[in-house]
C-alpha cells in the first residue's frame, strides 16, 4: 500500500469540500481550487478527514493513489495558508518594482521586462532586489516563480541574475592570463 496515499487528510474548520466523480473542489478563506482526478480513484469525505483509496494494485492505480492524495492535500493547504516563493536578484542595476498588480523588472536589457499577475497570484517587492510570489495554488505559484527566474537565470561566472532564495549557484573560474 502507498505510504503517502493511505494517509488521511485532515480538513480544518472553514474549509468545504465538494467531491464529484472526476473533480474535487476545495473552498476556503484564501479562495477556491478545483482539480480533476482520475475516475478510478475513490475519494471519501467523512467528518474532518478525507481518504483516498485505489481499486486495484495495478501499477497505474498505485501511481495515481499517492498523486491524488497529494493534490488534494496541497489544495487544502493552499486555501487555508497559501503558498509563497521568494526570489532574489543579484547584479548591478538589476531591480524589481510593482506597477499596479504587475511586476516590472530591470535586468540589464534595453527595455524593462513586465510580468502580468494572473488571477489568484500576488506579487510583493519588499526591497528592489527581493520578490515574493504568493497564491493559493502551489502549481501556479511555482510556475510564475519559474517564469520570473527564466527572464535572467543566474550565470556561473559572476552569479548575476534571478535566483530562488537560498539557491546555490555553482561558480566557475574565469579566464586565466
Amino acid at each position: 500500500m502507498s505510504r503517502i496515499g493511505r494517509q488521511p487528510i485532515t480538513v480544518p474548520a472553514g474549509v468545504t469540500i465538494a467531491i464529484d466523480p472526476e473533480r474535487v473542489t476545495v473552498n476556503g478563506p484564501k479562495g477556491e481550487l478545483t482539480e480533476r482526478i482520475n475516475r478510478d480513484m475513490l475519494v471519501e469525505h467523512s467528518d474532518e478527514t478525507i481518504t483516498v483509496s485505489r481499486p486495484t494494485d495495478r501499477g497505474e492505480h498505485r501511481a495515481l493513489h499517492g498523486l491524488t492524495r497529494t493534490l488534494i492535500a496541497n489544495m487544502v493547504i493552499g486555501v487555508t495558508d497559501g503558498y509563497e516563493k521568494r526570489l532574489e536578484i543579484q547584479g548591478v542595476g538589476y531591480r524589481a518594482q510593482l506597477k499596479g498588480r504587475d511586476l516590472e523588472l530591470a535586468l540589464g536589457y534595453s527595455h524593462p521586462v513586465s510580468i502580468k499577475a494572473p488571477e489568484g497570484i500576488e506579487f510583493e517587492v519588499p526591497q528592489p532586489t527581493r520578490i515574493t510570489v504568493r497564491g493559493a495554488s502551489k502549481q501556479q505559484v511555482g510556475e510564475i516563480a519559474a517564469i520570473i527566474r527564466k527572464q535572467r537565470k543566474p550565470e556561473p561566472y559572476k552569479g548575476k541574475g534571478i535566483r530562488y532564495e537560498g539557491e546555490h549557484v555553482a561558480r566557475k573560474v574565469g579566464k586565466r592570463a
